[in-house]
């Protein structure tokens, strides 16, 4: 079995097609999606569709990311004004209108989870807080940490797999894997799928 990890494809339906088309796909592997489908990119609409479609051949695990959670909660003034500042309008364009995100994908939405945790890997949109255990974190860390995570060590045994803050290629350290390269925030960035084989060995797709 393999975990095939992808995250923040922010409406690039084009590219997460092209990196799918690069993986041999086998029935037992299991997608894990890390959250930010949507914005900026033209066609986040299509990304979700793409995603859920995929989950009638293979498991996928869909995982919420910044972008999803302030889409949540824009009831709350500081996260419309973050939906409204960061490709939101995009998302709104792909749709239709803001109500058809929630009559369309409404169930999708509400149901992300916050992390996917296996014996070797978690999986989580942006980090975790390192000062508490994961079963104390706080959801906004999970979706918006950075630096006090990505440089610092975790005291968890696995591997913690994870996008949100952009480099130009994967970032590896002995705890962790970011492979979110800017994906729909620069034109020219690329998409990255992680392949996780049983062995321990990893390969990198890319759009």
């Amino acid at each position: 079995m393999r975990y095939i990890a992808i995250t923040d494809i922010h409406g690039e339906l084009k590219k997460l097609e092209s990196v799918l088309s690069q993986i041999d796909t086998r029935p037992d592997d299991v997608f894990v999606f890390m959250g930010d489908y949507i914005d900026r990119g033209p066609d986040s609409r299509g990304v979700v569709d793409r995603i859920i479609a995929l989950g009638e051949t293979n498991k996928c695990i869909y995982l919420i990311g910044s972008h999803e959670y302030a889409l949540l909660h824009t009831n709350d003034e500081y996260y419309q004004f973050l939906f409204d500042n960061y490709g939101g309008p995009a998302t709104v364009r792909s749709y239709g209108s803001f109500e058809n995100i929630f009559k369309v994908h409404g169930d999708f939405y509400r149901n992300l989870k916050f992390y996917y945790l296996t014996d070797k890997y978690l999986f989580v949109h942006a980090g975790i807080n390192p000062d508490y255990p994961l079963e104390e974190q706080d959801e906004v860390d999970l979706v918006y940490i950075r630096g006090k995570f990505i440089y610092s060590k975790h005291k968890l045994p696995q591997k913690i797999i994870f996008g949100h803050t952009e480099f130009d290629e994967p970032y590896i350290d002995e705890g962790k894997i970011c492979i979110d390269l800017g994906c729909g925030k620069y034109p020219d960035a690329h998409l990255c799928a992680l392949i996780l084989n049983e062995d321990g060995t990893r390969e990198f797709v890319y759009s």
